[in-house]
């Protein structure tokens, strides 16, 4: 048995049982209000952060809690759960089908396990520190392409990008490459991870929408880092990259 197996094993079952929660308000339609941040909120949000909460006290209850939409809860074991019940929610009010639950767990302020759940594409993305990085488990690895004219880049939010001063600089500089999307930003940084693509740029999050992917892209054989350099999920934004673009992708966004 590896050291996280008894959490991975933990995390994917409230992962898929928060995706079911959702998956039902999703089939039918669901209305919204918006938070202080404008940022939209479900019934389905809440719904799936209680379970995923109540799930995890009850498998370990030593551990801290902290949700998008409430959840916190001080550990007492140096680790912490971050959860993040649907991500996307933009997409999932929409009826547009990149939507995520996400779950990091936190030890001694590294994130050592992920779980990036996209119920509505049948998709789990799992991984745990030195226990690789999967897909529906087989196991997956960044690209290593390196040349501009063969590689993808992702882009979230790019209306938030105006305030970074890349963004005059943006156009010029995407125009060499391959191909440019934007998926959604937890199916984009997921493509990177899984090597079909090699560049994802998120201009803004919160510790939720990163902790899961840090460690899956990590584990994957990729870098995490944000727009200052550093390996953090609390700057507010974030690249993910593969090794080969690296230099690339930190070069820019500086």
């Amino acid at each position: 048995m590896g050291k996280l197996d008894r959490e991975v094993e933990t995390g994917l079952a409230i992962a898929r049982g928060a995706g079911e929660i959702a998956l039902r308000h999703f089939r039918r339609g669901i209305g919204f209000e918006d938070k202080a941040d404008d940022s939209p909120v479900t019934v389905a949000d809440r719904e799936s952060e209680r379970y995923i909460a109540r799930a995890l006290e009850e498998a370990f209850p030593d551990d801290g809690l902290l949700g998008e939409e409430g959840s916190d809860k001080p550990s007492q074991s140096g680790r912490r759960w971050i959860i993040d019940p649907i991500d996307g929610t933009r997409d999932f009010v929409r009826g547009s089908l990149p939507w995520a639950v996400l779950l990091g767990l936190e030890a001694d302020g590294e994130v050592v396990a992920g779980f990036s759940y996209l119920p509505a594409l049948g998709e789990m993305f799992h991984a745990s520190r030195g226990g690789g990085a999967y897909r529906n488990g087989d196991r997956i690895r960044v690209s290593p392409i390196g040349e501009p004219a063969r590689a993808v880049v992702c882009v979230n939010g790019l209306n938030g990008l105006t305030r970074y001063g890349f963004a005059p600089r943006l156009l010029d500089w995407l125009k060499p490459f391959w191909g440019v999307r934007s998926m959604g930003g937890c199916l984009d940084a997921m493509l990177v991870a899984q090597g079909q693509a090699e560049l994802w740029i998120e201009p803004t999050g919160k510790p939720w929408d990163f902790a899961p992917l840090k460690i899956i892209a990590e584990e994957a054989g990729g870098r995490f880092f944000d727009f200052q350099g550093r390996n953090t999920i609390y700057g507010g934004n974030c690249v993910i990259v593969n090794p080969a673009l690296e230099e690339e992708a930190r070069r820019f966004v500086s």
